[in-house]
């Protein structure tokens, strides 16, 4: 067996030092190194005990995280998952961290959780089994539309994405015109985040982008994504194709799901559409994938060099869902060609 990930845990309250460490030394592939309180502990702690991964709180005295992190990712560039309250300010503040360059992020748990942070331990297994590289990103502008004169076909869109995603799905919707097909999108990601998220995308990108409600109809130039919490996204009715959130258990542990999604754009569209698997842990949307392929949709899975987590799409792949793979960069133009309207207006 495998070394366990070495954690640091950084927090100002001892209570949440001490809740997140014994979440993570319930696994015992993880073993917490060390905790510290500020900035100028961890840093200390960093340079002595040299872990795998760090839990970082954004509000802190001092020096908040996202000050911390830019340091990190500047001289000490190493997987980061940020602890962040569940608010709206919170879901900000951890949003710009996953621009920076943080691995992932978890929800500080509210009374009563029955499972307090969720599947850190999982994430904090992942984040330091990650081939990823560390770097600093540049600052994130929305960039004019890469395909000129781009006439929108009768497809419809639909990308699953989990760690990761929140740079990724950046990377693919700045590529989209402001006429691009509709598109639908499950991004695992905690209930409160998900309505800041996509009004971040909303201003970074060039279609409009909001969180799906349950019968908005799909429209040209409109993305929409799956709120996060209690309910799954699926598109339904083929004559006047639109958004429908439904109360089901979890599928693959998660709700939203992407498998849920997928599942229902391959029944609704089957060939009028293109299936897109990203970055992400797990195996969620590799079923719902391989159905979309199988309906006749086109498929795209994100390749192992450009994901921070290459499982959903290696599951996709090793299934037979992903027809053809392509670094992050190359995506968006791919589903632009795939959605193009032929000459003849037949599409």
């Amino acid at each position: 067996m495998s070394a366990p990930a070495r954690v640091l845990v950084v927090d100002d309250s001892p209570t949440m030092r001490g809740l997140i460490t014994a979440v993570l030394r319930s696994d015992p592939e993880v073993d917490v190194i060390g905790q510290a309180g500020d900035a100028m502990e961890a840093r200390a702690a960093i340079k002595a005990l040299n872990p795998d991964v760090v839990t970082l709180d954004i509000e802190m005295p001092n020096m908040n995280g996202l000050d911390f992190l830019e340091k990190i990712m500047t001289l000490r560039p190493m997987p980061v998952i940020m602890v962040s309250t569940m608010t709206h300010r919170g879901a900000e503040a951890t949003l710009t961290a996953l621009e920076i360059g943080a691995f992932d992020c978890v929800g500080k748990p509210v009374p009563g959780e029955p499972r307090p942070f969720g599947d850190l331990a999982e994430k904090v297994k992942a984040a330091a089994r990650s081939q990823r590289q560390y770097v600093k990103p540049a600052a994130t502008q929305a960039p004019p539309p890469t395909v000129a004169d781009f006439r929108v076909g009768r497809k419809i869109v639909a990308i699953g994405s989990s760690t990761g995603g929140v740079e990724a799905l950046i990377t693919v919707l700045q590529k989209f015109p402001a006429n691009c097909p509709p598109t639908v999108i499950t991004q695992h990601m905690p209930p409160s985040f998900t309505r800041s998220f996509a009004e971040r995308l909303n201003r970074l990108c060039a279609p409009v982008v909001q969180e799906a409600s349950d019968g908005a109809r799909l429209e040209i130039g409109k993305i929409y994504l799956a709120p996060g919490g209690e309910r799954h996204l699926q598109v339904a009715n083929a004559s006047a194709p639109h958004c429908r959130l439904v109360e089901r258990a979890p599928v693959n542990g998660h709700r939203p799901s992407v498998d849920v999604l997928f599942d229902s754009v391959a029944e609704l569209a089957g060939r009028n559409a293109v299936g897109v698997i990203l970055t992400g842990m797990g195996r969620d949307g590799a079923a719902g994938l391989l159905k979309m392929r199988h309906a006749g949709a086109r498929t795209i899975g994100q390749n192992e060099k450009t994901c921070v987590v290459y499982g959903m799409p290696r599951v996709a792949f090793e299934l037979g869902a992903v027809e053809q793979q392509f670094p992050l960069n190359a995506i968006g133009e791919e589903i632009l060609k795939a959605t193009a309207a032929r000459k003849e207006g037949s599409e």
